[in-house]
This record gives C-alpha cells, sequence and structure tokens, in this order.
C-alpha cells in the first residue's frame, strides 16, 4: 500500500531538484540573490521594539521593563564581520518536569544562530570525511562533512537562522566559536533556556492570538518556512524568536540532547514555552545515505540553536 503523502514530505519533495550533492556553503550562497527578494518582501512582517516603539509590549516586557540589568557584550568572530550580541538573563528559577530548578546568571544569545555565524565555521578548516563516525574527544574541533542537500533549502540565507543541524555540528560550533574568541559558550541546559524564553514572567504565560502574531512565527503565519531573525518583538530579556522560528538545542538534566521552545511549524495554540522535542528518525527519513549523516538532519528544517556563556 502506498502510505498517503504527509505535509513535510510533499514539502520536501517540491525542493528535491535542489537537493544535490553539494558543499553546504558554496551553493547556498547562490541562491541568496534570490532569497532577499523574500527578505525584502516581508521586512515589514515584523518589527523589534526599537523599529516600532509604539507597539505594546509584550507581557514579559512589562514585567521587566523596570529591572536593572548588567550590560551585554557583543562577539566579533575574528577574520569576518559577523557580530553575536550576547545579553544578561538574571538568577531565578522555573519549573521543569514538576520539579522547581534553580538557574543562575549568563549570557544567551540575542537571536538564533545565523547562517553568516555558521558559514564561518565551515569555512574556518577542512570538512570530516562523509562516513566518519569518531567519537571526540571533549576537546577536538570537527567540521561536519559536506552536505549532500543545500542546507537552507533555498528558503534564506543572509540573516536566517542555521538549520537541518544535528546535535554534535551545533556542539562544535561551539567549541570552535570558544577557540577563537577565549570565551567559554555552550547550549543552555532546558532550565536555562526556558527561564530566558518567560522573559521574566512567573507562571503561565498569557498571550493572546494577537500578541502572540507579534512575537513568533509559527504555523499561522510563517508561511511553512524560517524567516530572518529578530523581525519580530523580542520578549522582556530582549531575546528575539525564543516562541517561534526555529526550536533550539539545549542540554536537559541527564546532559542528553533535547530541543526547545515551538517553531515556525506549530500552531498558535502550541506556542509556549514548555515546548519540546526529541530527535527522531523521522528528521532524517529522506537521507539516502548508510550510514546517515551524523552532521546534517535532511528533514530537520526547524531545528536551529542559539548559544549561552557563564557569567
Amino acid at each position: 500500500m502506498t502510505p498517503t503523502p504527509t505535509p513535510r514530505m510533499i514539502r520536501f519533495a517540491k525542493v528535491s531538484t535542489a537537493l544535490l550533492l553539494v558543499g553546504g556553503v558554496s551553493l547556498a550562497m547562490r541562491v541568496e540573490s534570490q532569497s532577499s527578494k523574500k527578505v525584502g518582501a516581508k521586512k515589514d512582517a515584523g518589527k523589534s521594539v526599537s523599529q516600532k516603539g509604539a507597539q505594546k509590549a509584550s507581557p514579559a516586557q512589562t514585567a521587566s521593563q523596570n529591572v536593572a540589568k548588567p550590560a551585554g557584550y557583543v562577539i566579533s568572530i575574528p577574520n569576518t564581520v559577523v557580530k553575536i550580541s550576547m545579553l544578561p538573563i538574571p538568577a531565578g528559577e522555573t519549573n521543569i518536569g514538576g520539579q522547581a530548578v534553580k538557574v543562575k546568571p549568563f549570557f544567551m544569545a540575542s537571536t538564533e544562530t545565523t547562517w553568516e555565524a555558521f558559514d564561518a565555521f565551515l569555512a574556518s578548516g577542512p570538512s570530516t570525511k562523509p562516513y566518519d563516525q569518531t567519537d571526540y574527544a571533549p576537546d577536538v574541533i570537527a567540521r561536519p562533512s559536506k552536505s549532500y542537500i543545500l542546507p537552507d533549502l533555498g528558503w534564506g540565507h543572509r540573516g536566517y537562522p542555521a538549520i537541518n543541524l544535528s546535535f554534535i555540528n551545533c556542539e562544535m560550533f561551539c567549541r570552535w566559536l570558544s577557540k577563537v574568541t577565549g570565551k567559554k559558550y555552550r547550549f543552555p541546559t532546558e532550565a536555562e533556556w526556558e527561564w530566558a524564553c518567560r522573559g521574566g514572567v512567573k507562571g503561565e504565560l498569557k498571550m493572546d492570538d494577537a500578541m502572540i502574531d507579534k512575537v513568533s512565527w509559527n504555523g499561522d503565519n510563517s508561511q511553512d518556512s524560517t524567516h530572518p531573525v529578530g523581525k519580530k518583538l523580542p520578549n522582556g530579556y530582549g531575546l528575539f524568536d525564543m516562541l517561534g522560528n526555529v526550536g533550539e538545542w539545549a542540554t536537559d538534566s541527564a546532559g542528553k540532547s533535547v530541543l526547545c521552545g515551538p517553531t515556525f511549524e506549530d500552531a498558535t495554540a502550541d506556542v509556549k514555552p514548555t515546548a519540546r522535542l526529541r530527535w527522531e528518525p523521522s528528521w532524517q527519513e529522506s537521507d539516502p545515505q548508510i550510514p546517515k549523516s551524523r552532521w546534517w538532519l535532511s528533514d530537520g528544517p526547524f531545528v536551529g540553536f542559539r548559544i549561552v556563556c557563564d557569567n
């Protein structure tokens, strides 16, 4: 019996002609001129608070607008013009799996990691061989193998979140960034991520559909693709896209990978800080390689990450 096509299968069938055996960075740059038209058409879809000060603030913004905060800082990636804004997140406590978890102060990137930053990592050294399954020591930095698909799927590159990335791929980015900057960068813990996502709001984060539309790229407004980072309103800590666009890798209490937050595929009703996903085989269903890539998720366009640094 022929299985009924799912929306995700249909979407990847449409882009299958573009999924050639290519290097991720070089071919991705060729579609940048096309994707910039999409960005131009959507550039007014949402503005940050600083761009549209007259817009109504979110509950999280209101809750923390009078709280004194330490200064953030900007990462300048060596030998590039790429910068990452790091914002201070205060200490607090959140509930994970029915347990209260205390969170120490830390810094978090204001946006999801973009392709510009990830491209700098890709270009920083030789690619790994396609089928290499090496167990890497904690101090080893490895670059991903060349992607056999167009990594950004032609949706957009400049200013867009890096997608289709496995946990180890993002982990190696953090190791590389730590080495070239001299500061330790890592994934957030699940508790850190949720505390930051709430933006200063304790308990239930209540938002109506209109407010969700202002802060989130989700299944009701995304047109089934990612969007450039920082185009919706930030939360009370100044963080963009915590409640949409792509899910973000984090580590749970056992050190296992977990994807936190809603994505551009989720309905408005599912836009909440408690949204979670775990890796499953369907995220690489269309990958024909044996073994399947340990670096790239052929069916994970909703998977991204953002970095944190200890205070």
